[in-house]
C-alpha cells in the first residue's frame, strides 16, 4: 500500500504529517511513502532527507493524491476551512484519509467528504486508553501548545520569571496562573516551573490536583463542585451557567494577583467556558499577560480576539491560533509518531484491515461506505443511528 504525504495548504501552517524517521518502520510493515516536493520543508525537513529513507518525491499534490492508497495530513478538509475543500476534487472512492478533520465542528463538510466515498479517520477521536497512548495526536499537540504559551507569556511580559539574588537586590518571581489543568495545561505548570516562576493552577476535576501538584505547582481550590466533573475519555464536562457565574467570582482574586494567566480550558464540541470576564481583566497589574489557548473556538476570556494580540487596560491578551505549528520540527515529529503508530496498527501485512471489532479503528473511522460512520459522530449532530447491513 501507499501512504501520500501531501504538503499542508492551511495559511501559515508549518508541520508536515510524516518525517523521515518515521519512515523506516512504515517501510518495514511494508508501506511504500510518497511526499509531495517540499512537504516538510518549513519544519525543517527537505526533500533529500525523505528520499534518503526511502520515500518517492512527487512533484505536485495531484500526482500525490492519485498515486495513494492512504493519505495523512496534519489539517485534512474539515479542521482546514481556509483551503481544504481545494483536496475535494482529488477524493476518490476507497480513499483513506487520515489526520485532523474536526469531527464535531461542521456537519456539511463531514457528509462532503463522505459522498466522495472516502474512509477517513478523525485523530480528535482517538480514544484515551492505554493501547491508543502512543497514537494520541490531540495530547502530543497540547502539549507543544502549553509550552510555547508559557514561552510567549515571558516574551511580553516586562518581568523576568526566575527569582534573582543581585548586586542590585533581589528580584521577585513571576506568578503564572493556569486555569484548566489537562495536557496543555500541565505542560504550561511544567514550562513556567522550569524558567522559575512561581505557579498555581485551578482545575474543575479533582483529580487534577495529583497532577498538578506533582510537578510543583499549587493547586487553587475552590468551595464549588462541579457535577459529573469528567466524562469517560477523561475529558472536563460543561457546566451550567450557574456553576460558571459561581466559578469567575472565587476565581477574581487568583487572576488579580498573578502576572500571567493562561486559560486552557477547551469541552470537545462545545464553546470554551468564559473564565476570565472583563472586570478580572481591568483588576490585573498593567504589563500583565493572558495566553487564551481556547482563542480558536471563542476563547476563555471575554476580551480575546481570535488570531490576535491585544492589549486591554494594559493586559496583553494574546489569541494567537496554532501555536503547535510555531513549533513545526517537533511537533511534526511528535505527530509523525502518533501516525505511523496508527497505520502500523491500520494496516497488517500490507492490507488495510478496518476491524470494527478494535476500540481505536471502531472510534476514530469518521466516515465509511459513502455515510458519516462514527456512533459518536452521529449523536452529537442527531443523525438517526446507522442500520448494519446485512
Amino acid at each position: 500500500m501507499i501512504v501520500g504525504v501531501p504538503r499542508e495548504s492551511f495559511p501559515d501552517e508549518r508541520r508536515v504529517a510524516l518525517v523521515p524517521l518515521a519512515l523506516p518502520n512504515l517501510t518495514k510493515a511494508g508501506l511504500e511513502v510518497v511526499v509531495e516536493a517540499g512537504a516538510g520543508a518549513s519544519a525543517g525537513y527537505p526533500d533529500a532527507e525523505y528520499a534518503a529513507k526511502g520515500a518517492r518525491i512527487l512533484p505536485n499534490r495531484a500526482d500525490v493524491f492519485g498515486a495513494a492508497d492512504i493519505v495523512v495530513q496534519v489539517l485534512c478538509y474539515g479542521s482546514n476551512d481556509k483551503t481544504g475543500q481545494a483536496d475535494v476534487p482529488l477524493y476518490r472512492k476507497g480513499l483513506v484519509l487520515i489526520g485532523f478533520l474536526r469531527p464535531l465542528g461542521s456537519i456539511e463538510t463531514i457528509q462532503e467528504i463522505a459522498s466522495k466515498g472516502v474512509n477517513s479517520f478523525s485523530v480528535e477521536l482517538m480514544p484515551r486508553t492505554t493501547r491508543a497512548q502512543s497514537m494520541d495526536a490531540l495530547s502530543s499537540m497540547a502539549t507543544i501548545c502549553g509550552y510555547k504559551a508559557v514561552l510567549l507569556a515571558a516574551d511580553r511580559l516586562p518581568r523576568i520569571f526566575p527569582m534573582l539574588t543581585t548586586a542590585a537586590g533581589t528580584i521577585t518571581p513571576a506568578r503564572v496562573f493556569i486555569i484548566g489543568a489537562g495536557v496543555a495545561g500541565l505542560q504550561a505548570i511544567s514550562t513556567a516551573r522550569r524558567l522559575g516562576a512561581v505557579t498555581s493552577a485551578y482545575d474543575l476535576r479533582p483529580a487534577a490536583k495529583e497532577q498538578v501538584q506533582s510537578l510543583g505547582g499549587r493547586f487553587v481550590e475552590l468551595p464549588i463542585e462541579a457535577k459529573d466533573a469528567q466524562d469517560a475519555r477523561g475529558y472536563a464536562r460543561a457546566q451550567d451557567e450557574t456553576f460558571y457565574q459561581r466559578q469567575r467570582e472565587l476565581l477574581g482574586k487568583a487572576v488579580a494577583d498573578s502576572d500571567v494567566v493562561v486559560t486552557a480550558a477547551v469541552i470537545p464540541g462545545k464553546k470554551p467556558p468564559l473564565l476570565v470576564t472583563k472586570e478580572m481583566v481591568t483588576s490585573m497589574a498593567p504589563g500583565s499577560v493572558i495566553v487564551d489557548l481556547a482563542s480558536e473556538r471563542g476563547g476563555n476570556c471575554e476580551l480575546t480576539k481570535p488570531a490576535e494580540i491585544i492589549v486591554e487596560h494594559g493586559v496583553t491578551i494574546i489569541g494567537t491560533l496554532n501555536l503547535a505549528s510555531s513549533v513545526p520540527y517537533h511537533a511534526s515529529q511528535m505527530y509523525a509518531r502518533n501516525l505511523s503508530a496508527f497505520l502500523l496498527h491500520l494496516v497488517k501485512d500490507g492490507k488495510l484491515q478496518v476491524n470494527l471489532e478494535d476500540e481505536i479503528i471502531r472510534e476514530t473511522l469518521l466516515t465509511k461506505d459513502g455515510e458519516v460512520f462514527n456512533a459518536r459522530v452521529r449523536e452529537f449532530f442527531s443523525l438517526p443511528a446507522l442500520v448494519a447491513k446485512a
